[in-house]
């Protein structure tokens, strides 16, 4: 898929595909989404590596990403902007942001750092319910 096609998708967010959280955690995102409009795809396809490559995302960066108004938000950033697709009380977790993100990543780092430990690798993605697997870019 060339870059401005994939940009048309926007928001987008990149996960670890074989991190057994990051995929706890679509899960637990998709069962709580106000208006079905995130795309997915895999850090590590090529969807994926175009996005890295064209917003000049360091490939050493394991985190979620969020492209979304043709920006890419990282680590805490990306997380806490997350938060505004979904229902109920959850965008108000973007209080947030007005944590300087050294100190929010710091925790984030944290938590991305034990993730293999706790939850281990996955050799594929959940089953995902027909409706929402289109927005999945790369499967």
């Amino acid at each position: 898929m060339e870059i401005n096609e994939l940009l048309t998708k926007q928001p987008i967010l990149l996960i670890d595909g074989e991190c057994g959280f990051c995929n706890r955690s679509v899960q637990f995102f998709l069962k709580r989404e106000k208006n079905k409009t995130m795309h997915f795809a895999p850090l590590t396809s090529q969807v994926g590596l175009d996005l890295r490559a064209y917003f000049e995302i360091d490939p050493k960066i394991d985190s979620i990403i969020l492209i979304k108004d043709y920006s890419a938000y990282i680590k805490s950033c990306a997380a806490l902007r997350l938060t505004l697709y979904m229902k109920g009380l959850w965008p108000m977790m973007t209080v947030f942001l007005v944590i300087p993100p050294f100190l929010r990543n710091m925790v984030y780092d944290m938590i991305a750092k034990r993730r293999m430990k706790i939850f281990g690798r996955v050799e594929s993605c959940s089953l995902i319910p027909k409706e929402d697997r289109v927005r999945f870019l790369d499967l």
